[in-house]
């Protein structure tokens, strides 16, 4: 659980993180995933869709620098060396969900198997945080599989100091002969971009295209 300080007073992106820390300015954009070979893939595997797709997002999000950017508990501006996924799973029965985390090898197989034993052990137990303690090296992620959206959007009310993306993805939906997941991805603009979140949708969109390549 590295955590990398970054001095301020040389980093390249003082301006741009001072204006927008200030303005406390964040935003989202959604995108349709296609996942057309995906969706058969991992129907040929045998395996879930929803730990599949955090696997992609972890690593997506551990690719990439920017994503990582963070306060830590100290207030000190910096970046975790890797975050861990911190998902949502839903209990039909009560009609609630809980959140758990899942650390990722690196290995999409591993991290099923991971993510299917922590959903066993702790999503029975109720409540918003069964698996603790919770990791100071996680990024949110949830999914609506209820419902199919076009943007979506969350509402921090924490000062505006949360740097790390959010992301929520939708319903599945046929269009012709393709499926498509809608993604959202919130970010603050003070550590990301309109590139940024571009790139993430392009590289997840690309995981989707290659699956050959790692599941």
């Amino acid at each position: 659980m590295t955590f990398n300080s970054i001095t301020l007073e040389n980093w390249e992106r003082k301006e741009y993180f001072n204006h927008y820390l200030n303005q406390q300015t964040t935003f989202s954009m959604t995108t349709d995933i296609e996942i057309s070979s995906l969706k058969a893939a991992i129907k040929r595997k045998g395996s879930k869709f929803y730990p599949t797709f955090i696997y992609m997002v972890t690593e997506v999000i551990n690719a990439n620098e920017s994503f990582r950017i963070s306060f830590n508990n100290e207030g000190k501006l910096g970046y975790w060396e890797k975050l861990i996924p911190f998902y949502t799973v839903f209990d039909e029965q009560k009609q609630s969900f809980s959140n758990l985390w899942t650390e990722s090898t690196g290995n999409v197989l591993t991290f099923q198997k991971d993510y299917a034993r922590d959903v066993a052990e702790y999503n029975h137990i109720g409540g918003l945080f069964p698996k603790s303690p919770i990791p100071a090296n996680t990024f949110p992620i949830s999914m609506i599989p209820w419902n199919s959206f076009s943007g979506f959007n969350l509402n921090i009310g924490n000062g505006g100091d949360f740097l790390l993306p959010i992301i929520t993805a939708g319903k599945y939906y046929f269009k012709g002969t393709a499926t498509y997941l809608p993604v959202s991805l919130q970010v603050h603009h003070a550590v990301c971009d309109g590139y940024h979140a571009a790139s993430f949708m392009n590289q997840l969109q690309e995981l989707a295209n290659t699956t050959t390549e790692w599941l």
